[in-house]
């Protein structure tokens, strides 16, 4: 039985960083708090545990001591994190992804700008996403949050529209959204102020097409992933979809010899959040 690694699965970009960045902060000092999970993979969680890193929720963090270490992980935090450190003299090491970082600058000049005209921002996320949390703060916490294409409820067409979306949020859903509100505009004759920024995640947004080749060339798809990466849980819907054969797992604990049996070609592949480590266990005890 050949058993693949799906070459484009992994950590993107800005996990890599905040890991790296959180890694080298633990050898330094030895220990350092991070501002929630700083992946959606419980696996790595731990493992970074066992290194010193420590998971802390907000209120805890308001009661930080002078002096601590706090990370900032990937998905980025709003303005009164920033605002909290410096009022409690704590320090922040920023693994912002970068192109996070980007859309909280636009996000922020766009509202802004609806401020001064009577607009509206509108996010198109998670409710409760740490990025969407972060986006939010950006708007001060009065954008418009759409978690689904057809959810349109609470934004009105006769107002100008800058439309945004959270990074790792599908392409296609995220271009239905579009049409749907530029639908919605014309039958309500509302502003043709209307915006929709490019904002997503290339590395995320081209995910789907290559896992499509993939999960294809395989009889059996492994989708390794944690249960609170909603960006993993969409792909591995979608994976279900051109490969029936597909199963979702956290990790070697779940998997059961009975879904690749008589399979020729099994093929491995994950989330965003998803260490290639943990791929690599799973390879290894199906071998």
């Amino acid at each position: 039985m050949l058993v693949t690694i799906d070459g484009n699965a992994g950590f993107c970009f800005g996990v890599v960083n905040a890991i790296q960045t959180a890694e080298q902060e633990l050898q330094h000092h030895g220990s350092l708090f991070c501002l929630g999970d700083i992946v959606h993979n419980n696996a790595e969680v731990q493992r970074l545990a066992t290194l010193g890193l420590k998971v802390i929720d907000y209120h805890t963090f308001a009661t930080l001591p002078p002096g601590s270490r706090v990370l900032i992980r990937a998905h980025g935090e709003p303005p009164s994190t920033y605002l909290t450190a410096r009022q409690r003299n704590i320090t922040l090491v920023d693994a912002t992804c970068p192109i996070v970082l980007a859309l909280q600058k636009k996000i922020r000049q766009g509202y802004l700008e609806m401020q001064q005209r009577g607009g509206q921002v509108v996010i198109f996320g998670k409710p409760g996403h740490a990025e969407v949390v972060g986006l939010c703060g950006q708007a001060e916490g009065n954008a418009i949050v759409v978690d689904h294409p057809d959810h349109l409820d609470g934004i009105t067409p006769q107002r100008p529209i800058r439309l945004y979306s959270q990074t790792t949020k599908s392409k296609d859903e995220y271009n239905h959204l579009i049409q749907n509100l530029q639908l919605h505009i014309k039958n309500s004759a509302g502003t043709p102020d209307f915006i929709a920024h490019d904002t997503l995640c290339r590395r995320v947004a081209n995910r789907a097409s290559q896992l499509k080749k993939f999960a294809t060339s395989v009889d059996v798809l492994l989708f390794v992933c944690g249960e609170g990466s909603s960006n993993g849980h969409y792909l591995y819907e979608y994976c279900k979809k051109v490969q029936p054969r597909t199963y979702l797992i956290a990790g070697t604990a779940d998997y059961q010899p009975a879904w690749t049996k008589g399979a020729s070609h099994v093929g491995i592949s994950g989330a965003t959040s998803t260490p290639m480590w943990l791929m690599q266990q799973v390879k290894n005890l199906i071998n």
